[in-house]
């Protein structure tokens, strides 16, 4: 079974791109062709400035891969492998894979209100929040810095608790995965069920609030009971699914061009909304 185990972690680290690219692509079609036949809301924005914002929030991914590819030596798999092969990990032992999974999700259920806490962080973040019109391609728009920082918290995680690279690969996968689901314009049957277990789109909708309270809360992305658990979990927005603004309303005339986005967390500061 060890043997087993070996052989198909070491399948899943040979081809991590080709599983991480075709995942990623195939969930982003889908998304986009579930929200196109099963919108949840009537879309907001349509012709021109509908492919402009899809074509940002694209090649935002494309800048974020690639700054973390110039300034980063490794991958955070890559540095998986390096810290269990040398059993490097700074409390001296290794997490299970199913275990390591959780401990990645609540990291990032943290890191995520850290993000909407810090000033200095919330300048990078807002560029996600920026978006009024909150479909699956929101999932792509974030600040390369933002992802820059976010995978040196990966790397501190991998290091402190000796996460195993197959957890590192099966969590990035999940997680960009619900990331497009959850920020997708679908409407999903059985959604109170489903939200019992999962981050729904109508879950996290709320987060995209313009109302400060409900911005600031429903922060996890993958498994819905980390805001029950830390009293963050918000189960309704108060202006309705339907009716509710999205966004921030200092931005409510829509940033779409790069440009503008990257430079948005440099520029005058701005007074957080109520």
């Amino acid at each position: 079974m060890e043997n087993l185990m070996q052989v198909l972690t070491d399948g899943i680290v040979q081809h991590e791109t080709l599983i991480r690219l075709g995942a990623f692509l195939g969930l982003l079609i889908l998304m986009a062709l579930w929200q196109a036949v099963m919108p949840r809301r009537p879309p907001t924005v349509d012709g021109p400035a509908r492919y402009r914002r899809w074509c940002s929030n694209l090649l935002l991914v494309v800048l974020s891969t690639l700054l973390v590819r110039i300034l980063l030596p490794f991958s955070a798999s890559a540095l998986a492998l390096l810290v269990e092969t040398h059993n490097a990990a700074l409390l001296g032992f290794s997490l299970p894979v199913l275990v390591s999974v959780l401990v990645l999700d609540l990291l990032i259920y943290l890191q995520h209100r850290l993000f909407h806490t810090v000033p200095l962080l919330w300048r990078l973040h807002k560029v996600h929040h920026s978006d009024h019109w909150l479909d699956v391609s929101t999932a792509l728009r974030f600040h390369p810095l933002e992802i820059l920082l976010s995978m040196l918290i990966k790397f501190a995680a991998i290091w402190l608790f000796g996460i195993p690279a197959l957890a590192v690969i099966l969590f990035e996968v999940i997680l960009n995965g619900m990331a497009l689901f959850n920020h997708a314009n679908i409407r999903l049957p059985l959604e109170r069920w489903w939200r019992q277990v999962v981050v729904t789109p109508d879950m996290h909708r709320i987060h995209h609030s313009v109302h400060r309270v409900e911005h600031d809360s429903n922060y996890g992305f993958n498994l819905s009971g980390w805001d029950r658990l830390f009293g963050t979990y918000v189960a309704e927005p108060v202006d309705g699914q339907l009716q509710m603004r999205i966004g921030i309303p200092e931005y409510r005339a829509g940033e779409v061009a790069v440009l503008p986005l990257l430079f948005m967390p440099f520029r005058r500061r701005r007074k957080r909304m109520s």
